[in-house]
């Protein structure tokens, strides 16, 4: 069986006896979602690629602290998480980057309607207008809109109080939700 068709407990397995075919599976696996998640966070492709690159090796470096296989994604997300805030807290600086560095395109239109295309085109526009938000209203929003961490979740990652972090988040929203109907 090639290394493509494993699944990724056996790919973890085989990572742990120092397979690099595997670490090179498991990274081509996670490399589109690990460095998306670090873009949204420091608005920076070549900060985002070596925040991506430093949690991978991190990662494969820990994998023997991994308890549950299943957990990996998960795991791995929360690293890159955890470099990017600290990246971006560490670099005070407003760093800009183009929407189309942070969205793929497709390579294949066979089968999406025009309907996918005015979905496409509104998910740009709100993505646009988040990046305009205060930083620390986008990344709360990032986190829990686009992630899907809880308050309390983001409240530890963030270093706020629970209540602090419901209130950034019910702020920012409202502030998201003001800027786009000015649209």
């Amino acid at each position: 069986m090639t290394l493509t068709k494993q699944n990724t407990e056996a790919l973890i397995i085989l990572c742990k006896a120092k397979n690099q075919y595997a670490q090179l599976e498991l990274y081509n696996r996670y490399y589109h979602a690990m460095y998306n998640t670090a873009l949204r966070i420091v608005k920076d492709s070549y900060h985002a690629e070596d925040i991506m690159q430093d949690a991978f090796l991190l990662a494969f470096t820990k994998l023997g602290t991994l308890n549950d296989h299943n957990m990996f994604g998960p795991w791995l997300k929360r690293i890159v998480i955890n470099k990017s805030i600290h990246y971006f807290n560490k670099s005070k600086k407003e760093l800009t980057q183009p929407l189309d560095d942070v969205l793929y395109k497709l390579e294949d239109h066979d089968g999406i309607t025009s309907d996918y295309d005015d979905t496409n085109f509104r998910v740009q526009q709100i993505i646009e207008v988040m990046d305009t938000l205060k930083d620390n209203y986008r990344i709360a929003l990032s986190l829990h809109l686009i992630e899907g961490y809880d308050y309390e979740e983001i409240s530890q990652i963030m270093t706020l109080s629970y209540a602090n972090c419901r209130t950034i988040i019910s702020r920012a929203k409202d502030s998201l939700r003001n800027k786009i109907q000015d649209l």
